[in-house]
């Protein structure tokens, strides 16, 4: 007779298809507003991103201290692009989740690690209907927007993201879908999101690192 193994608590590698816009300073209240049609719900946390070693392809984060998420880039399947409104790269990726412990002490930043102070609102486009909470796994997909106000090293920065999650099949076409729904009325206040500003925050996090 065999003893019974213990459930895994590692996570299955989840698909997902994400653009993410990062710029400098805190979002202004015109921003805030024009994301505000939506009703969202709000999280603060801390993510730690582990930057040296660099892994290329891989970005390993430490989730709000107790949860190691390690994603990796799945290649692009082209550009989003919302006529007049929206440019930027579109990144393919799978990530798995571990439980795990805290990388520094007392909320001292450990080598190699770069904590982000994160507030995010956030919403969910599923099956033609907004949500407020981010809808469990399933057989439909679902799209994610996050207004993020970030703080690293004293400096203010924000991030507007889409996250497709669901069939990998159908991920382009939700999250273009969610992108025309929400940019229907154009960002207000002069912001432009370019190709340029669309990065992940592993890529942002790696240029600050190598400018030193």
């Amino acid at each position: 007779m065999t003893a019974a193994q213990p459930a895994s608590t590692v996570t299955e590698g989840v698909r997902s298809l994400e653009v993410r816009w990062i710029f400098l300073g805190e979002p202004q209240s015109p921003v805030t507003g024009w994301f505000g049609r939506f009703p969202a719900g709000v999280e603060s946390r801390e993510d730690s991103y582990l930057l040296d070693p660099h892994l290329p392809g891989l970005s390993v984060k430490l989730r709000a201290g107790g949860l190691l998420e390690v994603k990796m880039y799945r290649g692009s399947p082209g550009v989003l692009d919302v006529a007049d409104r929206a440019r930027g790269r579109m990144e393919s990726w799978e990530k798995w989740s571990f439980p795990f412990g805290p990388p520094s002490q007392a909320g001292e930043e450990a080598a190699g690690w770069r904590p982000l102070h994160k507030r995010i609102s956030r919403f969910a486009l599923a099956g033609g209907q907004i949500q407020a909470r981010v809808p469990r796994l399933g057989g439909e997909p679902w799209c994610t927007v996050e207004l993020t106000e970030v703080r690293a090293r004293g400096e203010a920065w924000w991030t507007l993201a889409f996250e497709a999650r669901g069939p990998a099949g159908l991920l382009y076409g939700e999250l273009e879908a969610t992108a025309a729904f929400v940019f229907a009325e154009s960002m207000p206040g002069g912001v432009e999101l370019g190709a340029n500003d669309a990065m992940s925050y592993a890529e942002w996090l790696r240029r600050q690192h190598d400018a030193g």
